[in-house]
């Protein structure tokens, strides 16, 4: 008999301060499941390139789709999905998730920023980074100090206009969603995790994980299904 989970392809977008590799650990675990996975790279330059380059990745995919995205990579699944038939489920992961007309920017902002998130601003390019210590105390709390020095020596820095382009059709709006709340998080508010969660009407779960939660399998041994 034909394993039917050969037939979907699982696509990975990733953060802001990161690319695909940050999805290694749910990569392969989906991929010791049977599934075809693909980690996209999207550019980070601008929220409609970032856009642009996700649809070109879901072009080439045969078959049903399940498309996920952490943080500000939900923002990117939930625009690029929208009128494709063949994405059959979202699922976010502590992620940004605006409405018609919202921006990256208004999500985040809906409410104050955690007394541990770092004061962005942009560089002479327009481009926002982040230093070692913020990896430490707002990204990736739990994970140790060798894994956060690595985050920030390979973090892709993302355009200030990403945060500001409006959404267009949302795809949560005509789509099943999945959505992973972490409760310990200091870069989205949980508070506004679950205002999301609930206002997509999505199936969530709540943990008390920190920000980059894509390796708290891995680290604690224990399994999530959404």
């Amino acid at each position: 008999m034909s394993n039917p989970k050969k037939d979907v392809s699982v696509v990975l977008v990733h953060a802001a301060w990161a690319d695909g590799s940050s999805w290694n650990k749910v990569t392969e675990e989906l991929q010791r499941h049977g599934f075809q996975v693909v980690a996209a790279q999207i550019p980070l330059s601008s929220f409609s390139d970032d856009v642009a380059v996700l649809r070109k990745v879901l072009v080439r995919q045969e078959g049903p789709v399940v498309l996920a995205g952490h943080s500000y990579g939900g923002a990117v699944i939930t625009a690029a999905a929208a009128s494709n038939p063949n994405v059959k489920a979202l699922v976010y992961i502590a992620a940004i998730v605006p409405d018609e007309g919202e921006t990256v920017g208004d999500v985040f902002h809906r409410v104050p920023p955690h007394p541990s998130a770092p004061k962005l601003q942009p560089d002479v390019d327009g481009f926002l980074w982040l230093n070692v210590d913020a990896f430490r105390t707002a990204v990736a709390p739990d994970a140790s100090s060798s894994e956060t020095a690595l985050m920030a020596a390979t973090q892709k820095p993302i355009a200030l206009q990403c945060l500001s382009e409006p959404m267009t059709e949302p795809a949560w709006k005509e789509k099943p969603a999945w959505f992973l709340i972490a409760e310990n998080d200091r870069m989205v508010s949980p508070e506004t995790q679950r205002f999301t969660a609930e206002r997509m009407k999505s199936k969530f779960v709540s943990l008390p994980v920190d920000h980059n939660s894509l390796g708290f399998q891995a680290r604690r041994g224990r399994r999530t299904d959404l």
